[in-house]
């Protein structure tokens, strides 16, 4: 991923918040056959080494766990939000037009070797985890112990787990810090009039850049 030092996010426990509340990951392998891609929400375990791991589970009859080129490092990349960004929100427009339109998004990607996982016990801890974590919310969370034992097991038994402990993260925010801050106070009022649930929080990363760069100005004073 390009990432321009300017965009660049190296924080760990923010790259680490970002997977969590986006655990949908784009899971990125080399197969016989060249690259693929699946769609699988992982989930996030901290204490294995200095950038975590990463664990979720595929099914059965998915080829990634059976064809994987085992010496190449695999790829997870988790998507936070983004949003279109139109120069007419820039308070430069009207001083000489020179603008155009870009796209604000942010954006984890993870690297490790993935590690195949067959084991009932790991596969009933691990989709326990991942429930409580996003059951945790509701006013009646599910848990799996909610469902028959014998049902579980059955299901259980239809899936592989997978574990990429993490060598590398690389985060990228793009959230208009290119731009001088009148153009940035025009993107974080245009955003919050735009209306969609990406285009808030986008808002809210512009303005927590607006944030941190005026702290940082104060102190250097």
């Amino acid at each position: 991923m390009y990432v321009p030092p300017h965009f660049e996010e190296s924080r760990v426990e923010v790259l680490h918040e970002l997977i969590r509340t986006h655990p949908l990951a784009t899971l990125v392998t080399l197969s016989s056959g060249g690259i693929d891609a699946n769609h699988i929400p992982l989930h996030l375990s901290e204490e294995q080494s200095r950038f975590g791991a990463l664990r979720g589970h595929v099914a059965r009859s998915n080829p990634i766990w059976r064809d994987l080129v085992s010496d190449v490092e695999t790829l997870a990349i988790f998507h936070g939000p983004d949003s279109y960004v139109t120069p007419s929100w820039y308070a430069t427009k009207r001083e000489h037009g020179k603008v155009v339109p870009t796209w604000n998004y942010v954006a984890v990607h993870a690297y490790g070797p993935l590690r195949i996982i067959d084991d009932p016990v790991w596969l009933r801890s691990q989709l326990e985890a991942l429930t409580d974590r996003h059951e945790a919310s509701f006013s009646e969370p599910w848990s799996v112990s909610d469902a028959p034992r014998e049902f579980t097991d059955r299901l259980i038994e239809a899936i592989v787990g997978v574990e990429i402990v993490i060598t590398k993260l690389v985060g990228k925010w793009k959230v208009s810090q290119n731009q001088p801050e009148p153009n940035r106070a025009g993107v974080i009022r245009g955003l919050r009039e735009y209306g969609n649930h990406d285009a808030q929080e986008m808002a809210a990363l512009v303005e927590e850049f607006d944030k941190h760069s005026s702290a940082a100005k104060m102190e250097d004073t």
